[in-house]
């Protein structure tokens, strides 16, 4: 199957915490670990536990960017994955931003173009990919 998803980086689950409704899975990303929330049938359904290859899947407009490498304090959003701006390609009004994740693999966001000027987004620059737990689906 072939997704239209930018984001899809291969791993193994290192954790699944089970609740009512819906569960916590924790997958090893490189020397990085993705955090996603997904429903308890979702979790059966695929098999999810401990050692199972997974593949993390995230949209590109589910991707915020901040400048710079050091993890936001405060900050609700439970994935905060450090990189380097590896390419900016800009369109009308929005651009993507591709960065080369530190602990392994690349992430894109769609981000406006204001946002790639304020920020100072250029090849080379250090930033945070965030993404909401909520945001990042499981597929193996």
């Amino acid at each position: 199957m072939k997704l239209s998803a930018r984001n899809q980086l291969k791993g193994t689950v290192e954790t699944v915490t089970e609740g009512a409704v819906n569960g916590v899975v924790t997958v090893k990303v490189g020397q990085d670990t993705v955090t996603a929330d997904v429903t308890m049938d979702a979790i059966k359904d695929l098999g999810l536990e401990a050692g199972k290859e997974a593949t993390v899947v995230v949209k590109a407009t589910s991707v915020m960017i901040a400048a710079g490498s050091v993890r936001l304090a405060g900050l609700s959003a439970r994935n905060q994955l450090a990189g380097t701006v590896a390419k900016v390609t800009r369109g009308a009004v929005n651009g993507h931003v591709l960065l080369k994740l530190n602990g392994g693999g690349t992430l894109t966001s769609s981000v406006t173009n204001e946002a790639i000027d304020e920020l100072d987004l250029a090849e080379g620059s250090p930033a945070l990919g965030i993404v909401k737990a909520s945001d990042v689906m499981v597929a193996v």
